[in-house]
């Protein structure tokens, strides 16, 4: 009689007869080991009891350096030890992840030089670039190519984060490193349906701003028109993945991502699958949480969770976007409530992508395909266009399809429009001017001009933003005022450099005697997408 041994155990006997015919560690053990290095896991799963404590007792100044550890040990073996202590000071919490895990350090070593800003750029490529991963235990997702990490606390690869650093990379000549990356996102696609936030399981609640198709145009820049045709697949698995829900907007107004408007119309908001504090930033939510509810009772923790996680989906963690006004007329985070605005943003982004897949019908000679997706961005346009512009301000803003209105905050969101060419004429010439009368500052365009102690506001101006309004402001022949914020932006980054030998992921752009500030950490040094910006930029003036 043939038994059947199951896979798991008969590799494990493998190993334990490898193991056996040499001399060497604990046997069990290394198996123990070895059987970990494929579970890869979000951390309160991994972890149960000690991820808590180790939050709670912050024992970790960022919440984000204990879900990045990498266990050194069976994680079973590890929480059976745990709840085998008998001292659960914050001493001896700090002691056991000591011996049991690999922690990473705050930040990244980069050797401080006396090079031009554009060569020490290039040599950082080097610094901030991993190699494929092994898969390990710990709540990294192994990516099958290299690629390119933002920096600072950012461990990881990040999506939208990532099409801004291309644009550097290929400046640079680093049209591999570009293909390496575009490939790592489209598996992500194919492995789980969407590229998260970043490749942690951490994130695979929420994803970004859906900039895939942007970086597949930049890979086409490169190396032609047949790099569409390649990606096609992944590009409507995206598209697939933000109108997911669609189908039941009849018997709901809103789903997942998808919102049914007053007028039939259907848009996009940010959104998570999870209604839980964020394992990178638990104490602050769970603190969040709680002040929101001690002000608003009739509120739930867990709708708290959802909006700040869709805040983080957004990549403008956090800012008045998201926020209402307290009784003292301040902007306060225990308001927010992301899932109840269209953003423009994002809207804009992915009637981007409904062109992209049309073009790229076209190209294979696919015409209903491809008539059928100009059709959606085209309804998508108007939809933007009805909704998000404002006569009265003459500007694009978000829209609450809660309370039927527009948010009434001016932020470089409403630029998006201008990039993608969706705004008319008129209204482009309306936007140029409120940019150069609210936005322009001496170091370039501020993100909004409301100084709510949000990283995503006044002061700080972020490398994506400055770009995408500058491009957009060219694409309706704005030349002269898209020129001086290039200008501005890039004298600050040179400054900067010169003090300090850095490259900042924000900066101060409104007085440049000061650093950025505000959120949920320090600003990082590295960094990615500012490195992308500055170097394609420079390169134009």
């Amino acid at each position: 009689m043939k038994i059947d041994i199951p896979y798991k155990l008969s590799y494990l006997l493998i190993i334990l007869f490898f193991l056996s015919c040499k001399i060497g560690p604990d046997p069990e053990q290394e198996i123990e080991k070895l059987e970990e290095k494929i579970e890869i896991l979000p951390p309160v799963d991994l972890y149960g009891d000690l991820f808590y404590d180790v939050q709670k007792g912050e024992i970790f100044e960022d919440s984000k350096t204990f879900v990045d550890a990498i266990p050194q040990y069976n994680v079973g073996l590890i929480r059976q030890r745990y709840n085998m202590l008998d001292d659960t000071t914050n001493t001896a919490i700090s002691e056991f992840v000591e011996q049991h895990f690999e922690v990473p350090g705050d930040q990244l070593a980069f050797e401080a030089d006396s090079s031009s800003i554009n060569q020490h750029i290039t040599k950082l490529w080097a610094s901030l670039k991993r190699k494929k991963d092994d898969s390990i235990s710990g709540t990294l997702i192994p990516l099958p190519n290299p690629y390119i990490v933002p920096g600072g606390r950012f461990r990881e690869i990040y999506y939208w984060d990532s099409y801004f650093t291309m644009l550097g990379l290929l400046e640079d000549g680093e049209v591999e490193t570009i293909e390496n990356m575009v490939d790592n996102f489209a598996y992500l696609i194919d492995e789980y349906g969407f590229i998260p936030n970043g490749n942690r399981t951490y994130y695979l609640g929420r994803s970004q701003p859906p900039f895939f198709a942007m970086m597949v145009k930049i890979l086409a820049e490169a190396k032609g028109e047949k790099v569409l045709k390649t990606y096609l697949p992944e590009l409507e698995k995206e598209y697939n993945f933000w109108m997911n829900g669609i189908q039941k907007l009849d018997q709901e107004n809103a789903v997942r991502r998808v919102v049914k408007m007053q007028d039939g119309e259907v848009l996009n908001r940010y959104w998570d699958d999870n209604d839980t504090p964020r394992p990178e930033s638990y104490r602050e939510d769970i603190e969040t949480a709680k002040i929101t509810v001690s002000k608003n009772p009739e509120l739930s923790k867990e709708e708290i969770y959802r909006n700040l996680r869709a805040g983080a989906e957004s990549g403008w963690d956090f800012s008045s976007r998201w926020l209402n006004r307290n009784a003292e007329g301040e902007f306060d985070l225990s308001t927010i409530h992301t899932t109840d605005i269209i953003p423009v943003d994002l809207n804009s982004l992915l009637y981007n992508l409904e062109m992209t897949i049309a073009e790229t019908y076209e190209i294979n000679d696919d015409k209903e395909a491809s008539e059928e997706y100009r059709l959606k961005a085209e309804n998508r346009k108007k939809a933007i266009l009805k909704y998000c512009w404002s006569e009265t301000e003459g500007f694009f803003m978000d829209y609450n399809f809660k309370r039927n209105e527009q948010t009434g905050r001016l932020s470089l969101a409403g630029v998006y429009p201008l990039f993608f060419e969706i705004a008319t004429d008129p209204q482009a010439n309306e936007v140029r001017k409120k940019i150069n009368e609210v936005f322009l500052k001496p170091g370039g365009v501020v993100t909004s001009p409301y100084n709510t102690g949000e990283q995503w506001d006044a002061p700080n101006g972020w490398a994506p933003l400055q770009w995408l309004t500058i491009k957009g402001l060219e694409n309706y022949g704005f030349t002269e005022l898209a020129g001086e914020i290039s200008s501005r932006w890039l004298d600050l980054n040179r400054k900067v450099y010169q003090d300090t030998y850095k490259m900042l992921e924000k900066y101060n752009v409104e007085d440049l005697s000061k650093k950025s500030g505000g959120g949920e950490y320090p600003t990082q040094d590295g960094f990615g997408w500012t490195n992308g910006v500055y170097q394609k930029l420079s390169s134009e003036n």
